[in-house]
């Protein structure tokens, strides 16, 4: 285990929980998907910490992925976001990585130089979903990103054509130097066909469902054999 994707849920008050694709969609029309992110970031940042300074990390191995806009991407405020995050947090920029979604490249443009410099500072960027948008595999030479995450809908497919597209993904991303993270892994029989092809990180149910930050504790306390705290 490497690290954890973090996932954005509001629970409203008198309504319960609210799943993210009824609210972000509202959020993305306004300034305020950039605040959710910059809060997003800064979070995700300091919970590494906190499990880190609890023991749940003794190596500070564990890494974090934060799912970004192209609302914020191409901000001018991104880069200051995630330098105070990582400033105020005390995590190395190693152990953050930001996705974006291929739209984001394609009708962000200003994304590309904010994205740049990012990686510059040490963090990763790992483009999501890969395969739904219209990204071609020669354009991955010149993309600012360090991963590709091959969309669930390809993973674990019954269908020759999409197993066969994961395996050119998984080698072209590799040609290009990029790592490949599989989502949507259920099964052991998928997770052993990904190790067949190379890949190099899977996510899914099959590893852990998600959790809150306290059941994330608990589990890695397992993991360590050191006793959770309770927050």
């Amino acid at each position: 285990m490497v690290g954890f994707e973090a996932l954005m849920r509001w629970n409203r008050p008198g309504h319960g929980m609210v799943p993210p694709d009824e609210f972000i969609p509202f959020a993305e029309t306004s300034p305020l998907i950039c605040e959710l992110g910059r809060w997003a970031i800064l979070e995700a940042c300091r919970q590494l910490a906190r499990w880190s300074a609890e023991g749940l990390d003794p190596e500070e191995g564990l890494r974090v992925a934060v799912n970004v806009s192209g609302r914020h991407a191409a901000s001018a405020t991104i880069v200051d976001d995630v330098v105070a995050a990582l400033a105020g947090s005390g995590v190395s920029a190693a152990r953050l990585e930001l996705e974006i979604t291929e739209t984001t490249l394609l009708e962000a443009g200003a994304a590309d130089e904010n994205l740049a410099a990012l990686r510059g500072l040490g963090v990763s960027i790992a483009l999501d979903d890969f395969g739904t948008g219209f990204t071609s595999i020669g354009q991955l030479s010149g993309l600012p990103v360090d991963t590709l995450k091959i969309d669930r809908s390809f993973v674990g497919s019954g269908d020759a054509r999409r197993r066969g597209l994961v395996t050119l993904i998984v080698q072209a991303a590799h040609a290009f130097g990029l790592s490949v993270v599989a989502e949507g892994v259920e099964d052991l029989e998928t997770l052993e066909q990904l190790g067949d092809l190379g890949c190099d990180k899977v996510q899914g149910f099959l590893m852990a469902r998600p959790m809150d930050p306290d059941r994330a504790a608990a589990w890695l306390a397992g993991r360590t054999g050191m006793p959770s705290a309770a927050r």
